[in-house]
């Protein structure tokens, strides 16, 4: 493992428009060495027969299925709450020339 120096967390900083003591300089350096240690660790532990996951709960679809409301197809109920209408269609502000 590389070590980081000072100069390269005050490169960082300099790129992310941070203005660092050099208090802070010396105490990232510190801390970002140990969160790339611990990476380091983490790259030695087999992990071949681990199932991806991308959530750490069991998650499942909590949403009803997508089917067509026989109620949403007459045009005066989906409009009776509309802002602007013109006929049977929403009025919406021209946003394209």
């Amino acid at each position: 493992m590389s070590k980081i120096t000072k100069e390269e967390v005050a490169h960082v900083a300099r790129l992310a428009r941070l203005s660092l003591s050099e208090e802070e300089k010396e105490r990232y350096t510190g801390q970002i060495e140990a969160i790339l240690g611990y990476i380091e660790q983490l790259k030695a532990v087999n992990t071949d027969n681990v199932p991806l996951t991308t959530h750490v709960l069991p998650m499942s679809n909590v949403w009803r299925e997508d089917v067509a409301d026989q109620n949403l197809c007459n045009p005066e109920d989906l409009l009776k709450n509309a802002p602007e209408r013109e006929g049977p269609f929403f009025k919406v502000k021209k946003i394209i020339e």
